[in-house]
């Protein structure tokens, strides 16, 4: 059986309007057009695939740019109908452009090179690199996926908070290492304006939840020496404003970390990355959710270069070196990191090769990344084979 689709069609991918070319092989255009993302275009897009199927077959493949983008729910469509779908890499498209150029730059074009892509890629390495396959992933990753990137942006939300405070009340998080501090929030929102902080009773303070003898003492040390910006006037109120607003997150975050718990019962990654000592539910589900399928990396180290963990080859001649790489997943990266850290504290092995790592010279996030990069390794083998994360006792590394 021929393993090369009979219809190829590929997808310029705009905010409100995509490109669409279909075409074979062999590099023979068939149909070139243009949808609205709407139901209606969609359905359009559909309805002239299978006009072309009826003709030269049902097996079909179909290459967009904005794949978990601007192509959403197309992309997902696409994978319903049971097409074989791939993304290009925006990237390594750009190196092919350079290599390939176009006699002009328009929609129209861009959606004919993606054809030309499906041409060379059995033949170019270069071309094949540009097309990634997008693997199915199981139903409860792409839930832990949604799940813990609304969990992200909700954690982010938090962060303006304190550099506003630093800004217009300086001293103020002296108090407290942590603005995030369920104490410290409704100190902030017992009050209409920010200056009357300072002028809060020790009875005013006593009467706010988990405040306590130690940080009321702390407050009423800070209150004497207290000073506000002349931003204070317009700020104040926002700064008070996003308390507020902090207050209900930290319970919509709460709700989705349980949700993200109760979710990972179902994702056997989830629950392999979780078992390594300092993943944890969060991390875990992050991963999980990122990742979506093993089945997308050809090898470990095109996982750790996914997870922001190796560099790539950047030697010339008798020079040797490496760069970061462009195409991470931040989101994923984020997540290894905090998980990588909080491991080495856990596993004794780990901590020795993270200090040595810093005995050679390398900074803290330089030795996080080296750690990392050896336990992508790890991770690679644990969901390809199934395998939980186990410790190596010394006996075990004795015998």
């Amino acid at each position: 059986m021929n393993n090369v689709p009979q219809i190829c069609v590929s997808v310029d991918v705009g905010c409100r309007q995509h490109s669409v070319a279909i075409g074979l092989p062999n590099g023979d255009v068939l149909d070139e057009f243009n949808i609205h993302h709407r139901p209606e275009g969609f359905k359009q897009f559909f309805e002239r695939i299978e006009h072309h199927c009826q003709q030269y077959g049902h097996e079909v493949a179909v290459a967009m740019e904005g794949y978990n983008g601007y192509a959403r729910p197309l992309d997902s469509l696409v994978k319903v109908r049971g097409y074989q779908l791939y993304n290009i890499n925006n990237l390594k498209l750009a190196r092919f452009k350079e290599i390939f150029p176009a006699a002009a730059k328009n929609d129209r074009i861009d959606a004919c090179k993606g054809l030309e892509l499906f041409q060379l890629k059995d033949h170019l390495p270069l071309a094949k690199d540009v097309l990634q396959e997008i693997m199915p992933t199981p139903r409860e990753n792409d839930m832990l996926k949604r799940l813990s990137r609304r969990r992200r942006a909700l954690v982010d939300e938090k962060s303006r908070l304190q550099s506003d405070l630093h800004a217009v009340c300086p001293g103020l998080l002296d108090i407290t290492k942590d603005a995030d501090n369920l104490w410290f929030l409704r100190f902030i929102t017992s009050v209409d304006e920010l200056t009357k902080l300072s002028r809060l009773r020790l009875s005013s303070l006593n009467k706010i939840s988990r405040i306590g003898r130690k940080y009321a003492a702390l407050i009423k040390a800070w209150q004497p020496q207290a000073t506000f910006s002349h931003e204070v006037e317009w700020v104040g109120a926002m700064i008070i404003e996003d308390a507020h607003r902090i207050l209900v997150l930290k319970n919509d975050i709460k709700a989705l970390e349980l949700r993200c718990k109760t979710l990972m019962q179902e994702s056997q990654s989830a629950k392999l990355i979780d078992s390594i000592p300092g993943f944890a539910v969060i991390c875990a589900s992050e991963l999980a959710g990122e990742i979506g399928t093993i089945d997308r990396f050809a090898s470990e180290r095109s996982l750790a270069l996914y997870l922001g963990m190796a560099n790539l080859e950047n030697s010339s001649g008798k020079f040797r070196g490496s760069k970061a790489p462009k195409h991470v997943n931040k989101r994923a990266k984020g997540a290894m990191m905090a998980a990588v850290d909080k491991h080495r504290k856990y596993v004794p092995e780990s901590q020795r090769y993270y200090e040595k790592k810093r005995i050679e010279g390398k900074s803290h996030n330089q030795a996080i990344r080296a750690l990392g990069r050896q336990l992508c390794r790890i991770i690679f083998k644990m969901l390809k084979q199934n395998r939980i994360y186990e410790i190596r006792s010394e006996i075990n590394k004795n015998t």
